[in-house]
């Protein structure tokens, strides 16, 4: 009796020709399609300071940055992102043959080898520069709630927060030219900004080319480069760098302790022999028309497209060598 009730009722409850309602699946073993798919990571202005996921380095707000909405965190633009997970294996009959087998069946897949991230130049000094010019204003305005705005219009930035955005300028210029010829297939590897371990100093440029491994460093100077020699009967000969009127000799020091750091990597990975050179490149300088560069205590002092003529010379190194050296620099010196 009660079989036939329902089955009037539903007869009564739908009509003919219209399809009969299906039952709401309910329960924990429903999915929500929507919630599976994992958000894509969105470009994005940061309104307040954060840190990298990735690099650590603190973020300033106002940077453009990568937003992970699912994750809830941020990471720089310079800075890789990471490869997605491998898939999990699963077993197969081939783990149940024998060695011999196996071996018959085909060689031994050889290692890929890994595409290397060059960096980008001027990516630490840039972030350098915004930190600094960001926490200027945030000091600016707090201590003057009313006329910080009128503060900042009317003054510019101190010289040595400027003195990073003008270096961060200088490396972008020679890192374009040296991308351009990186990519012309001429067989130079290039790596920009990158970081000495357990400091936090840089290096500008590296340039592998078949005569070795150059060690760029950029300078955003004003004023003509020239060598000043001093002394020699009467007292101890000695070599100054000068542009202009100002004694830079302080880094060709630097360059020289660059040289040392990217020798003893490669001594490290068993390349000693590979001859290393440190560049002092400055960049829309006063320089000559004829002539200008020099060398002093061991390190070249040049402009950008003389440094890209050094580059082009040819030399033992061949590009499979090259390449590995590339390789092995890049790990021993990770991005800025």
């Amino acid at each position: 009796m009660i079989a036939s009730v329902s089955q009037t009722w539903s007869t009564i409850a739908a009509p003919s020709g219209c399809p009969r309602a299906r039952p709401r699946a309910c329960g924990p073993n429903v999915s929500n399609v929507s919630g599976d798919a994992a958000l894509p990571p969105k470009r994005m202005r940061l309104r307040y300071a954060g840190r990298c996921r990735l690099c650590a380095f603190e973020i300033p707000a106002g940077t453009m940055a990568v937003y992970e909405r699912e994750t809830k965190t941020v990471a720089c633009l310079e800075c890789p992102p990471e490869p997605p997970p491998a898939a999990p294996e699963i077993a197969s009959s081939m783990d149940a043959l024998p060695p011999e087998a196996s071996m018959v069946l085909g060689p031994e897949p050889q290692p890929e080898s890994f595409e290397v991230f060059t960096g980008t130049a001027g990516a630490s000094a840039k972030r350098e520069y915004e930190r600094r010019k960001v926490r200027r204003e945030t000091r600016i305005r707090d201590d003057h709630p009313y006329l910080g705005k009128l503060i900042l219009a009317v003054s510019d930035d101190p010289q040595s927060t400027r003195a990073w955005a003008t270096g961060a300028r200088g490396e972008e210029i020679l890192g374009q030219r040296l991308d351009k010829l990186r990519l012309s297939g001429r067989g130079i590897h290039v790596l920009h900004d990158r970081r000495i371990p357990r400091t936090r100093a840089n290096i500008d440029h590296i340039a592998v080319c078949p005569t070795g491994v150059f060690v760029i460093d950029a300078k955003k100077y004003q004023g003509r480069p020239s060598l000043r020699v001093e002394g020699g009967l009467l007292r101890p000969r000695t070599k100054k760098l000068m542009v202009g009127s100002r004694d830079c000799t302080k880094l060709v020091d630097g360059a020289r302790k660059q040289v040392d750091l990217v020798r003893s990597a490669l001594e490290d990975a068993d390349l000693g022999g590979i001859p290393v050179r440190g560049v002092l490149c400055f960049v829309e300088a006063d320089w000559p028309l004829i002539g200008g560069a020099f060398m002093i205590d061991g390190v070249h002092v040049s402009w950008p497209k003389k440094a890209v003529e050094n580059l082009l010379k040819p030399g033992p190194v061949n590009d499979q060598t090259a390449q590995h050296i590339h390789r092995t620099l890049a790990s021993s010196f990770p991005t800025a």
